[in-house]
């Protein structure tokens, strides 16, 4: 009867989705059809609200429209051409240098916007034309934004971090450290791979050395959007605040800098920014809500346990079963999107990984590694159609550009499986452990 449950409840799903019904609805659907199919007494719409609400009842989940408000608020503040033109004094003049700009500048906004759709629309709109203008392929300048604006989702802070947190019961702080040497080795090998690409079209920048003045003022004017990401971590990691206070402390500095130093954050601005980020936090919320109420019904109709036991037989060899996990997922992130992945996938899993002996905070940061891959992926790939869009391509002519960082990315993830001291030992160091 349980494995017909799961079988009814992944057909439903996988229905509802490719009719085009938003994921959320689609998972409440999916958890009335399960009600149904038990003879239990449903789809009882006290028990589905209850579970709802349990969903959005949760204190980790509260960092998130903050954090997302922050980086609403720097994005119409003026930081992004300030960080463009930061990266662009170190490395613009370098041979493929307008490439190297683009990785270090996703580098960091993703540490101050921790969506990689949000980066890739600030930064494609910006870098994607300028890239073409030097003499690059547009193409391939919207397959090397789209591609390196995924270490926003693993940079602190991040928001599938806060949502993994929220259901594992794990600490977002503790991701938050743990993402930084990833997010660091996702930069380099992201800039091996772009050394490689380039090399068969070099192109070194012609404009003029700027004089010292000139690029100091820039240096100081980029310092000011290097220094949040530093409050955070270190508040975090000395514990000055919780996550939740990070996010605030965020905002304020973010107001502050937008209004008082860049003087470019207006009052229009500023709504604009506010009705972003409530539409971004309620789709993500109105998921999480969703999904405890499929959850819900996949633990009361076993089939949380049924999953867990076939795939039980792995619980003694920890690497090969978060192989195979891994490889799940990344399989899945070409139809679901990232979030909701996280939100499906974790209540299953948690019981193995308990099993499995598996560090929950490692395989947080694997795992979103993992699921983040699929923003470059179709069908789906969301990262790639803001790409297209801001760089006016078409989808058929980013996807070849891309395979090259992709296939250096899958391989990132499978090196962490294999040498989970590459997440844990900088982790430990970070966190003074």
């Amino acid at each position: 009867m349980t494995a017909i449950l799961l079988i009814s409840f992944t057909a439903y799903l996988v229905i509802s989705i490719m009719a085009g019904l938003p994921i959320a609805f689609s998972l409440i659907l999916c958890a009335a059809a399960t009600a149904f199919q038990m003879n239990f007494d449903a789809p009882n719409s006290q028990i589905i609200a209850a579970q709802f609400m349990r969903g959005l009842d949760s204190v980790t989940m509260m960092a998130l429209p903050f954090f997302i408000l922050a980086g609403e608020l720097m994005n119409k503040g003026g930081l992004t051409n300030r960080i463009i033109a930061f990266c662009n004094i170190f490395l613009g003049r370098v041979t493929g240098g307008l490439g190297y700009v683009v990785i270090f500048a996703c580098l960091i906004f993703a540490s101050l916007v921790g969506s990689a759709v949000a980066s890739t629309a600030a930064l494609g709109a910006i870098l994607i034309p300028m890239m073409a203008k030097s003499g690059y392929n547009k193409a391939e300048s919207a397959g090397l934004v789209a591609s390196a604006n995924l270490v926003s989702p693993i940079m602190p802070p991040s928001i599938p971090f806060i949502v993994y947190a929220g259901i594992a019961n794990v600490s977002i702080g503790a991701l938050f450290l743990g993402g930084i040497a990833p997010a660091f080795y996702l930069t380099a090998i992201m800039c091996v791979t772009w050394f490689i690409v380039c090399r068969k079209n070099p192109i070194k920048s012609n404009e003029p050395r700027p004089s010292i003045k000139e690029a100091a003022l820039v240096i100081l004017g980029g310092l000011w959007a290097l220094f949040l990401p530093f409050i955070i971590l270190f508040g975090l990691r000395f514990g000055f605040f919780t996550a939740t206070e990070a996010g605030v402390i965020a905002v304020v500095y973010a107001l502050f800098v937008g209004k008082i130093v860049y003087r470019e954050l207006t009052f229009n601005s500023f709504v604009k920014a506010m009705v972003s980020a409530a539409k971004m936090s309620s789709v993500v919320m109105f998921l999480a809500a969703a999904a405890q109420v499929a959850a819900y019904f996949i633990t009361i109709s076993g089939m949380q346990t049924l999953i867990a036991e076939g795939l039980g037989v792995f619980t003694d060899r920890p690497m090969l079963l978060n192989v195979i996990l891994q490889t799940i997922i990344i399989l899945m992130g070409t139809c679901v999107d990232v979030v909701p992945t996280i939100l499906i996938m974790t209540p299953i899993m948690l019981p193995l990984l308990k099993a499995a002996n598996i560090d929950l905070i490692y395989f947080g940061i694997v795992f979103t590694l993992a699921n983040v891959l699929g923003l470059t992926s179709p069908p789906v790939g969301p990262v790639l159609n803001v790409a297209c869009a801001t760089g006016d391509v078409k989808m058929e002519q980013i996807l070849k550009p891309v395979i090259p960082y992709y296939i250096a990315q899958v391989i990132l993830v499978y090196l962490l499986i294999l040498f989970p001291q590459l997440v844990m030992v900088p982790y430990h160091w970070i966190a003074g452990k």
